[in-house]
């Protein structure tokens, strides 16, 4: 979205190289975000930028220690498992015991509320 408002007014102007290049560079970016706060800085701290606002952190369940980079983006991934049933695995925390989702069981992750 965010490069189709970069892309849009370049390719009016009739430079459709130049639309063409800052909606890729405008997608890296946006990219380039996401890996380092749903990977990096959520692996490292246990938090996102969204979880720090809302007070959450993401663990480790056996450890109880933030997951490290590669379990982030691969729990970022395996999302796509909650969306799969109907969305059902967003709302399994509803009634599972453990507050998870499906990526959270296959990941072995819990996202708790986080000490001030």
């Amino acid at each position: 979205m965010i490069a189709l408002v970069v892309a849009l007014p370049l390719s009016l102007s009739g430079d459709l190289g130049l639309a063409f290049t800052g909606s890729m560079l405008t997608s890296a970016a946006v990219f380039a975000f996401a890996v380092w706060n749903s990977g990096y800085r959520q692996g490292t701290t246990g938090q996102s930028i969204g979880k720090k606002v809302v007070g959450t952190r993401l663990l480790l369940a056996t450890t109880g220690r933030p997951v490290g980079f590669g379990l982030a983006v691969g729990r970022q991934l395996a999302h796509v498992l909650d969306g799969l049933p109907f969305y059902l695995g967003y709302l399994w925390p509803i009634w599972d015991e453990r507050r998870q989702t499906f990526a959270d069981k296959v990941c072995n992750t819990l996202v708790v509320r986080a000490e001030s």
